[in-house]
């Protein structure tokens, strides 16, 4: 599941598209997956296919990527 950042929009487009918080699900999700390469299939969940993008926190230790 690692790919290049050309294929971060398309992958986090379908990731935030169920969500009402677009606009900061996408920001968030592109920063992830431009560091991470990778993001996780479907719109929630499975972030275990993509360890650094389910284990990168904020500083208060929440989930950094959606």
């Amino acid at each position: 599941m690692v790919y290049e950042i050309a294929d971060c929009s398309p992958r986090c487009a379908d990731r935030c598209s169920k969500t009402q918080y677009k606009k900061p699900c996408l920001f968030f999700c592109q920063k992830c997956c431009a560091k991470c390469l990778c993001v996780p299939p479907g719109t929630y969940g499975n972030k275990e296919v993509c360890p650094c993008y389910n284990n990168w926190k904020t500083k208060r230790g929440g989930p950094k990527c959606p």
